[in-house]
């Protein structure tokens, strides 16, 4: 059968009348939500069916690109242990295995390896497997864990003697995964979700050994636009509960040895004021934009008197770099900054005889800390990585400044020199005269010309910022002639917090142009051009391929749309969906008539027109509890009703997972392959 002789699923049109602020919308399409309705089971599978035949010419590529991307991996491969209470902990893979062996080794390296898990063996049976926040008692003789065989995030925690081996028959149903333990070795703290919604919104006292149903509720967030956590801090001294929501938060403190006193409010919630705290030497340190300190300020306060009013300047806010996180230790303050767009490290001694940054010289890059739970030590672990530069795990000491490369990211099958690929920066005017960021990466040989295929990527929600790094996937693309780029729009936090301001609620629109104006720049500037334009974004950064699509199809060969948020009305005003109060911090709440009006005036299904549209790749999955699989399924039906052109438009569901894909990690390979197909196929690479 040929491609042009394949016909897509029409879904059956049921108009229904959608109300508000005296304008009325209609989407035929609204009964495809019905997630039970064997008929909408019908329709996906339909849709899969479709896709398949529409990629039946590539399958075998896919198959190549795949075990390609999959021969990169080091198949056998283990992390670089880090020690927290006494032992150290490890992270292995085998040959062959879909998932991580977890283990530690007590006092030093050279110990025999104790097993805690090995996720292989609890996964078999299951299409999808999830084990999460693996948290060992302060005596070191047990271990709680999440686990989640679904793909909707709801978990159930476990518990687990080290000592006999033994997984005892305790189990919580429907939590965030995580839990914290108090100082006595047998009470836990954990965050419970509405079933509904997934709201994560009560936390509760549970005592090893006692029925679940026996738990204690020992705070309920009952605000549905925030939510709420629970966490030990890093001195050990006190279980913190946090709430938050998108503009503020709330902490209450406990100290860990008094598991049955009452929580503290430390500063009561107040719009627009975010904190996070950190305990150290009888203090708290309290990272916060209190007092209009947008890029964030870092103040303290003596345990005693927590309330805003009390709390003291240690880091002033600076208009030019956002302070993204701290990490404390004995003898020193590490800060994580950013400035021009690129990742900073800054250590303070706390008697104030150092202050410094640590060096990095390429021109774009991603650097972080991590893995650092130990409080009295003097050296410190960062990850770095850039387009070019495969990941490292270095150790820093902050006394002598020496530093120790513990591993290196290895490209497995001889193929790869970082000198064959060149990255770079540049800089686009956009069309209000902002400067917005471009990271691009090809190989040196690739030729710059109106012939050259280039994928330009974003995100551009939630503050969230693209970091440049390395992807051993991506060589697939390279090596085959294409560009990648990231386009640094505003909604992340790329440029400081303004830049996230700039591009949520009123100001979204601005995530929008801001992509089209990097295209229109790159095809200007001859990188590319529209034949050979590609753009992809996923979940929020799906919602930016449906808006531009709908604003300059044009410009783009081919768009891949991957969990995409794109029918905001509809679902914004649905409060029983999973997210959606907690969301109007970062879209408007449309029950307002300005945020409708606005929200209305971008949102992907509302604006599809009887117009040319690219070649496009959806993809979505059944249990997804982010995006639900109804929001992309209508779209594309809607696409195919209304666009004028015979450019592909195909969908894909796995019916078995949720809002991240593939949980093994060679499966979620093929979720790429099958995308780099997409792309490849539209540039003729393979052969039809």
């Amino acid at each position: 059968m040929s491609i042009q002789n394949v016909n897509p699923p029409i879904a059956t049109k049921k108009p229904k009348e959608l109300k508000i602020h005296g304008d009325t919308r209609i989407d035929n399409y609204y009964w495809l939500n019905e997630r039970e309705n064997p008929n909408v089971i019908d329709y996906l599978n339909a849709e899969n069916t479709y896709f398949e035949q529409m990629t039946a010419h590539t399958k075998k590529f896919q198959k190549d690109l795949f075990e390609e991307m999959k021969g990169r991996i080091k198949e056998e491969d283990e992390s670089v242990p880090y020690k927290k209470n006494g032992y150290f902990y490890i992270t292995r893979f085998k040959k062959g295995d879909q998932y991580p062996i977890y283990s530690r080794k007590k006092g030093n390296l050279k110990a025999d390896e104790e097993l805690l898990f090995n996720v292989n063996k609890l996964a078999k049976g299951f299409d999808y497997f999830q084990l999460k926040g693996m948290s060992v008692s302060p005596n070191n003789k047990l271990v709680i864990f999440g686990v989640d065989t679904v793909s909707r995030r709801q978990y159930t925690l476990q518990f687990k003697n080290l000592e006999t081996n033994e997984i005892y028959p305790d189990k919580i149903e429907n939590t965030t995964g995580t839990a914290t333990w108090a100082n006595d070795n047998k009470t836990i703290f954990y965050t419970k979700q509405d079933a509904e919604t997934l709201r994560s919104h009560k936390i509760y006292k549970h005592v090893l050994g006692t029925n679940s149903k026996e738990d204690v509720e020992v705070f309920h967030e009952t605000d549905d636009t925030f939510g709420t956590f629970v966490y030990k801090t890093k001195s050990q001294k006190y279980i913190i509960i946090g709430s938050f929501s998108t503009l503020s938060s709330e902490y209450q403190i406990l100290p860990a040895d008094d598991i049955s006193g009452e929580f503290k409010l430390f500063q009561k919630r107040t719009k627009n004021l975010e904190y996070s705290i950190a305990h150290y030497n009888g203090d708290f340190y309290i990272l916060t934009n209190k007092d209009k300190a947008t890029n964030f300020k870092l103040m303290k306060t003596s345990g005693n008197k927590t309330s805003k009013e009390h709390w003291k300047e240690v880091i002033a806010h600076r208009k030019d770099v956002l302070l993204e996180d701290i990490s404390i230790f004995k003898n020193h303050l590490v800060l994580e900054e950013r400035s021009n767009g690129l990742n900073k490290i800054r250590i303070i001694r706390w008697d104030k005889t150092e202050d410094y940054y640590l060096p990095f010289d390429e021109e774009t890059y991603s650097v972080g800390v991590f893995a650092n739970p130990e409080f009295d030590t003097n050296s410190i672990r960062y990850g770095y990585n850039s387009m070019t530069t495969p990941s490292s795990v270095i150790d820093f000491n902050m006394d002598d400044k020496s530093q120790e490369i513990k591993k290196e990211q290895e490209v497995v099958g001889g193929k790869f020199d970082k000198k064959n690929y060149k990255s770079e920066r540049i800089w686009v005017k956009a069309r209000d005269g902002k400067q917005v960021a471009v990271s691009l990466v090809y190989r040196e040989d690739t030729k710059l010309s109106n012939e050259t295929p280039l994928l330009l990527y974003a995100y551009g929600s939630y503050g969230h910022t693209i970091s440049d790094g390395f992807s051993t996937t991506r060589l697939s693309l390279l090596d085959r002639g294409f560009v990648f780029a990231i386009a640094h729009i505003r909604g992340s936090e790329y440029l400081g917090r303004q830049w996230y301001e700039d591009g949520k609620l009123l100001c979204k629109m601005n995530t929008f142009t801001d992509f089209i104006d990097c295209g229109k720049y790159l095809i200007k500037e001859n990188y590319t051009s529209e034949k050979h334009l590609y753009a992809m974004g996923g979940s929020a950064g799906g919602l930016l391929m449906g808006g531009i699509i709908n604003m300059n199809s044009e410009l783009f060969n081919g768009v891949i749309a991957a969990v995409p948020f794109v029918d905001v009305v509809t679902t914004m005003l649905d409060d029983t969906i999973p997210l959606t109060t907690g969301e109007y911090d970062e879209w408007g709440n449309p029950n307002e008539k300005k945020y409708y009006k606005y929200m209305k005036s971008y949102s992907p299904y509302d604006n599809v027109e009887n117009k040319t549209y690219p070649n496009l790749l959806v993809t979505t999955g059944l249990h997804d509890s982010q995006v639900q699989y109804f929001e992309p399924a209508k779209w594309v039906a809607k696409l195919r009703e209304q666009t004028k052109n015979k450019n592909k438009i195909i969908m894909h569901i796995d019916m078995s997972v949720g809002h991240g894909g593939a949980s093994g990690r060679f499966d979620s390979l093929k979720d790429v392959a099958r995308e780099y197909a997409f792309l490849l196929d539209l540039e003729g690479i393979i052969a039809i």
